[in-house]
């Protein structure tokens, strides 16, 4: 028993040393002061165990991929006249992305799974060289099955087929089911697959591939938000996710196809098969539709993606329409959204009415009351779940692609998506999100706020949203 007061001490002395330590390494990272205070307590109340989940969980960088988007940036490539404001964030992207500015003959603008996936299927149908994928999530549904099928028989005919997939996005989907893809010659790669997690070593649970992309023989594009599943398709499920997607051709598809080769190479190791697309890829042709791929991830502290909504934001004349299925905004993001309405700009929101997580949505109604009383006007889209992933500036600018409007997709996942300045791609956007607001509620200043059964809920997953 006389040992107990000193079993005591050790203890508290050790969990005053882990906290020291631990909290020096978390200062050094240099993040936002609210996302390193909530690391700060919450491994605080769980010491030890804490140490683990920030291991697994917590910031990470990756330096492989930046040292390739370094070496792409002195590569500019002509296009034609942009307007000053759309000049200076072109080359904000190359700056911070490594691609060069670049055109599209054409962009379709695919509105959910019952758009895209038989535009994608023919389009597959139709390829002569090879398949490019890339896909956060495919699941082993009717959707899935399809796609690996009809992968399956260009494979059979001699057609290169590169699937690559997240290892946790989908998880679900057995290896049973591309084995026919691999006998036939196809190949398949995971992205950030489970590993031994050595010391030396981080785990990379938390760094994901959200990427959605197709690349069809170099001349058919595919960039945007829908997955591979059921779970986007109106004409399986009634209540299937509203998303957009984007069926691109032109010279842009050679930066998919830049974007593919490198996610590819970096799962894989293997590169051998570029010189082969080299000689395979269409004669460059530049379009009348000005684009920019932008790209963005963990290996690279330039937050591309982040740092293009925000600025696109603020070079707003005239309105800021956004559509985003998870909104949870650094201080930048809302500091711009919140200052364009204030300057009498039409800034509007596009969220779920209840997204697929409940403290996502406890977390997005957080910041209602800021932005209502800045004059943002708040639409809530149901009772399907809103996907979709846009921003559309005044009547020329709009970004679309597989990024969410929050910390995860801005800092921690690999994404993509493509500036479009266009009048024409505008004008069909904005009357698509016009039906959309139309169609959704709208959130007043005086929407109800219980305590316990809204207000103390929503602040507690504000905490713990640089978490998320």
């Amino acid at each position: 028993m006389r040992d107990i007061p000193h079993v005591r001490a050790w203890l508290a002395a050790a969990w005053a040393l882990y906290l020291l330590g631990l909290g020096i390494w978390i200062l050094l990272q240099k993040r936002e002061p609210a996302a390193t205070l909530s690391w700060l307590i919450s491994l605080a109340i769980l010491p030890y165990l804490g140490f683990f989940i920030y291991y697994v969980f917590g910031p990470q960088r990756l330096v492989r991929h930046r040292a390739r988007r370094r070496q792409r940036a002195s590569l500019p490539e002509p296009t034609a006249a942009a307007t000053p404001v759309a000049q200076e964030l072109r080359t904000l992207a190359q700056a911070t992305t490594g691609y060069a500015p670049t055109t599209a003959c054409h962009i379709d603008l695919l509105v959910d799974g019952c758009q895209k996936y038989p535009a994608l299927l023919d389009a597959i149908a139709r390829a002569r060289h090879h398949v490019h994928l890339e896909y956060y999530i495919l699941e082993p549904d009717l959707t899935g099955r399809a796609l690996v099928s009809a992968l399956t028989e260009r494979a059979k005919a001699g057609v290169s087929v590169r699937l690559l997939l997240d290892a946790v996005g989908s998880s679900r989907a057995p290896k049973s089911m591309f084995q026919p893809l691999l006998d036939a010659g196809g190949e398949l790669a995971w992205f950030h697959p489970g590993r031994v997690w050595l010391p030396w070593r981080r785990p990379w649970v938390n760094l994901r591939t959200h990427r959605k992309l197709a690349v069809i023989d170099g001349a058919v594009g595919f960039i945007g938000g829908i997955n591979l599943t059921d779970e986007e398709d109106p004409r399986v499920r009634p209540d299937a996710y509203r998303d957009l997607h984007l069926r691109v051709q032109g010279d842009v598809v050679r930066k998919l196809q830049d974007l593919f080769v490198d996610d590819w190479a970096y799962a894989t190791g293997r590169r051998e098969f570029i010189s082969g697309l080299a000689r395979n890829m269409p004669q460059p042709c530049p379009g009348r539709v000005r684009v920019q791929l932008l790209a963005s991830g963990p290996d690279s502290p330039w937050e591309a993606i982040h740092r293009l909504h925000v600025h696109a934001i603020h070079s707003a004349e005239q309105r800021v329409w956004l559509a985003t299925p998870y909104f949870v905004p650094g201080e930048a993001a809302m500091m711009a959204l919140t200052s364009s309405a204030l300057g009498g700009l039409d800034v509007r929101v596009l969220v779920p009415r209840m997204s697929d997580s409940r403290l996502v949505t406890w977390c997005v109604r957080s910041f209602y009351d800021e932005l209502l009383a800045a004059g943002v006007k708040i639409h809530e889209y149901g009772p399907r779940m809103l996907h979709s992933k846009a921003l559309l500036i005044d009547d020329h600018l709009a970004i679309v692609g597989s990024a969410n409007f929050d910390h995860r997709s801005f800092r921690l996942n690999f994404e993509a998506s493509l500036l479009i300045d266009d009048a024409a791609f505008a004008t069909t956007l904005s009357k698509l999100l016009a039906e959309e607001f139309a169609d959704a509620r709208v959130v007043g200043r005086d929407h109800a706020q219980p305590l316990f059964t809204r207000r103390l809920p929503e602040a507690m997953a504000r905490l713990l949203a640089p978490l998320l």
